[in-house]
């Protein structure tokens, strides 16, 4: 079923061995400890093409080390022991091979083929491939890189792919299914386009249909006819819907709508419905985020900001929790009234009043149904949104906390991107929050020297959950394997200096240093 994450099955990653040099070798300029980018053979297309110009990045500017390392007459090649061998051009030879996955077991590959295309990662998957090569020994075309996802996005050009399922990209989606599905599927695909308000999105019609096929009918019969497997059955359905679909209203709310302006009626009643059923009240997400948490960007009046906690301790994440989801109905009315708009103070309480009021009617209409339907979903998308807001905001600059390159991160990962619509490209999204999902890894692409500049975070093979995990375990050191270090300042890092980085990145701020630090906007 769509938006079901596959089983996880360690034969389906690959990783990305650098020929790191040796630490001691280059003392003076850089200390290279970051030995391996995780290329997840469920990445999407995009992000694998991302994630390759990382690797190449990081690749050039080690080649750049060794060669200012160098005694002087001698050619730019990788400092160290043992010296890479070069092309007859002075380039460094394609990469080696990749080892071969370990084997799987006999479960663990029919789990996998029942959900994966049958056909291992090619190397082209993991690397980028030979064939891209520019003279000069760049491994990566940045141009053509660029062009790609542009064409990608583009429905006018031949290589345009829309997003029509979440567990695979379009090919895949071939691949995976029978030949006698291939014309059926063609077809749905071609009427979703005119369906969804952006071509690429058919992914949002292909959601939709499935919510309202299975989300509604369940919830119904529950209501007339309670059975306790059919309850956890639909409990464990809605865990893996919410997610999804709480990204589908990110998109919503952003752009007043998913459908073509034909439906614009559906288009703005399907939340009545639905957003109960996943956990939301109605509109608060729109007046919480857009109205509030885009205008504060985690600054002091964010009701979510994260800078008055010590982002690395339980205590402090405990109490950030316990504000948000028992006190969210009163703070953010209240947030309104203080900043002088009246109207949002009032339909934020009204709508927040409201759910709850339907809630309770439905409680005293079927106790069991309204606890399974309504309440657990409720209850558990407010923690999921708090550990996810709380990772996201976890790393702000002591010196810039106001700068969105330096509050937010941005992460290369599958659930994050292929299942959340590339809700990891956090960054992108707050320096623009009316940008369209799928155009966020080319404005990374075209924006990561800026990005570099300003040193921003961005991580790899993490998501926000883990993220916010491993810092309330206090494991830095997880977290500085799964930094993807752009810039040269991060570069020169060991993992224990980006380790030590990252946790400067959590301190909570004074009241005075709020108070400096953002005197423009306190006043």
């Amino acid at each position: 079923m769509d938006g079901e994450a596959p089983p996880f099955n360690d034969s389906h990653r690959w990783h990305s061995d650098l020929p790191w040099t040796d630490t001691a070798a280059v003392p003076t300029i850089f200390n290279m400890v970051f030995a391996n980018l995780v290329f997840d053979a469920r990445l999407t297309h995009p992000d694998r093409l991302v994630l390759q110009q990382l690797s190449e990045d990081i690749t050039k500017s080690e080649q750049w080390v060794a060669g200012k390392s160098a005694p002087s007459g001698e050619s730019h090649q990788l400092a160290g022991p043992k010296q890479a061998p070069t092309t007859g051009t002075g380039a460094p030879p394609p990469p080696p091979p990749l080892p071969p996955p370990p084997p799987a077991s006999a479960s663990a590959s029919a789990s996998a083929s029942a959900t994966l295309p049958s056909k291992a990662p090619s190397l082209s998957q993991c690397r980028p491939p030979p064939s891209t090569e520019q003279p000069g020994g760049s491994g990566v075309d940045e141009e053509g890189t660029a062009a790609e996802l542009a064409a990608l996005n583009n429905p006018l050009d031949e290589r345009f792919e829309p997003t029509v399922f979440t567990s695979y990209d379009l090919d895949e989606a071939f691949e995976a299914a029978p030949a006698f599905l291939h014309g059926p599927l063609k077809r749905y695909i071609s009427w979703a386009r005119g369906v969804a308000r952006v071509e690429t999105d058919v992914v949002f019609v292909t959601h939709l249909l499935i919510y309202f096929g299975t989300t509604l009918p369940s919830a119904a019969m529950l209501f007339t006819r309670f059975g306790y497997l059919h309850a956890v059955l639909h409990m464990l359905m809605q865990a893996t819907y919410i997610g999804p679909y709480t990204l589908l209203k990110h998109q919503h709310i952003h752009q007043n709508g998913v459908l073509n302006r034909r439906f614009s009626l559906l288009d703005s009643l399907f939340p009545y419905v639905m957003d109960p059923l996943m956990g939301h009240s109605w509109n608060s997400y729109f007046y919480h985020h857009v109205k509030h948490h885009h205008v504060e960007g985690n600054g002091p009046n964010d009701l979510s900001s994260t800078i008055r906690y010590q982002r690395d301790s339980l205590v402090n994440f405990l109490h950030y929790l316990g504000r948000f989801y028992f006190f969210v109905w009163l703070d953010l009315p209240r947030y309104f009234w203080r900043s002088r708009r009246p109207v949002l103070a009032a339909k934020s309480c009204f709508w927040e009043l409201g759910t709850y009021a339907a809630i309770y009617a439905a409680w005293r209409f079927n106790h069991a149904a309204a606890v399974v339907v309504l309440i657990t979903p409720l209850s558990l998308l407010r923690i999921a949104l708090m550990v996810g807001n709380w990772g996201q905001h976890a790393f702000v600059d002591e010196n810039e906390p106001d700068s969105d390159f330096r509050s937010s991160i941005t992460l290369i990962d599958v659930p994050s991107n292929r299942f959340c619509f590339n809700d990891g490209y956090h960054t992108s999204h707050h320096l623009n929050p009316l940008r369209h999902w799928r155009e966020h890894p080319l404005a990374f692409l075209k924006a990561r020297d800026e990005y570099a500049r300003q040193g921003a975070l961005v991580f790899h093979d993490i998501d926000y959950i883990g993220i916010t995990v491993r810092l309330l375990c206090k494991d830095y050191d997880h977290l500085a394997r799964r930094l993807v270090p752009i810039g040269r300042e991060q570069m020169a890092l060991t993992l224990e200096g980006r380790a030590a980085m990252l946790k400067t990145h959590t301190r909570a701020f004074t009241s005075d240093e709020i108070t400096q630090k953002y005197s423009k906007k306190s006043s």
